[in-house]
């Protein structure tokens, strides 16, 4: 017999992962507050792309959502990794994804923030099972569990998250020397539909396909560095990148305003309190290496989903939801973290003992396939996701 307990809940955040849990939850027959402090446009104005995995195209399929966003996605087939200081260099193709994947005909998809979220605004503005409110600050108290009877709350509003904060959730954060550039260009020379990650001594740089000859950087270095970047002109900032990428690759154009941000490795032990949870990156952030960060959030949001249908049928209860969650991601979560870190540790450096492991270990993975295949399964799929599903 299905519960009727605990079926309202009062999401923080409407960003991409506030307004696609929102989603999930009235598609569950939950109902459904969602709150932000920017106004509607505010949300729908911002100029980045998202790399999404297979973990993210299964979500987005499972809310009937992927066929909409196809036009607007850019699949990549193959991706570069060089490491500029050992002069190594790997390719992933289709022919290292695992069957499943390999249907799909990509290694993963970049995909522009505007079209993303104006396809869940709309589809949450026509559900009767969510109530939109946008440019109002939550700055309410955090309520003790008497005190909110029937609704969970959750925490879907950012690294910085005032609901956090409020509910004194132990929080631990790690900010890193490095900070990231991004901006839109219009590349000549690219692989078509490949994605470019490169290993530099002052941090890595992906670059990503957005269609035609647009793309997506995303350049880690010293945050000074960034934010001077940033500041440049646009001839200054072109030649720059230009100077650093592969020679192949010539940077003629510059499509949006450069933004510049720190970055840090954070994480929450436990991602709830009572009846709140913490999603996305009110509980964790990693570097942005290796385009994890979205695919974790929304790897949140599917496990969390699956426990609420537990909810809503019956299966799972009310005492059990929180705590099983926190179970549930902690692998995942711990495994993106480390994987991150050591990634970023590793090379972004010109240690004289680490350079020779580096240099084989790109040697490697461009010979063994099987090296290739768990690399890019854990890549699209998560690691923590792989290692839950092996046998105990």
């Amino acid at each position: 017999m299905a519960t009727t307990d605990f079926r309202r809940f009062r999401i923080v955040g409407a960003g991409p992962t506030g307004a696609l849990l929102a989603l999930g939850l009235a598609r569950q027959g939950h109902s459904v507050d969602l709150i932000d402090a920017l106004p509607r446009q505010a949300l729908l104005d911002r100029s980045r792309a998202y790399a999404m995995t297979h973990s993210s195209r299964r979500l987005l399929q499972r809310l009937e959502l992927w066929s909409d966003l196809s036009p607007e996605l850019t699949p990549f087939t193959a991706l570069r990794l060089d490491d500029r200081a050992t002069h190594q260099t790997a390719w992933f193709t289709l022919n290292d994804l695992n069957d499943a994947n390999r249907k799909a005909e990509a290694i993963g998809w970049i995909l522009d923030h505007r079209p993303l979220m104006r396809l869940l605004l709309d589809h949450l503005e026509q559900s009767p099972r969510v109530a939109l409110r946008f440019g109002v600050a939550d700055n309410a108290p955090f309520a003790s569990p008497a005190s909110v009877s029937g609704e969970w709350m959750i925490a879907a509003d950012g690294p910085r998250s005032s609901l956090r904060e409020r509910s004194g959730v132990l929080y631990w954060s790690h900010r890193y020397q490095q900070g990231c550039l991004t901006a839109k260009v219009r590349l000549r020379g690219a692989e078509p539909f490949t994605a470019y990650e490169l290993f530099r001594p002052e941090g890595p740089m992906a670059v990503l396909p957005l269609g035609e000859d647009r793309y997506q950087v995303v350049w880690s270095a010293p945050i000074s560095l960034c934010r001077d970047r940033a500041g440049s002109n646009s001839m200054e900032l072109l030649s720059a990148l230009t100077a650093i990428l592969p020679e192949e690759l010539s940077v003629t154009e510059l499509l949006d305003r450069p933004g510049a941000f720190p970055l840090e490795l954070s994480f929450a032990p436990r991602l709830d309190r009572h009846r709140l949870l913490l999603v996305g990156e009110s509980g964790h952030r990693c570097h942005p290496v290796g385009g994890q960060g979205l695919n974790l959030c929304w790897r949140d949001v599917s496990d969390l989903l699956d426990l609420t249908q537990q909810l809503r049928d019956g299966v799972l209860t009310s005492r059990a939801l929180p705590r099983r969650y926190t179970r549930r991601r902690r692998l995942d979560l711990l495994s993106v973290l480390l994987a991150t870190d050591l990634l970023i540790r590793f090379f972004s450096n010109r240690h004289l003992l680490l350079l020779p492991l580096r240099r084989l270990a790109l040697v490697a993975l461009a010979q063994l396939g099987w090296l290739r295949r768990l690399s890019l399964s854990a890549m699209t799929d998560g690691p923590g996701t792989l290692l839950r599903s092996l046998p105990e």
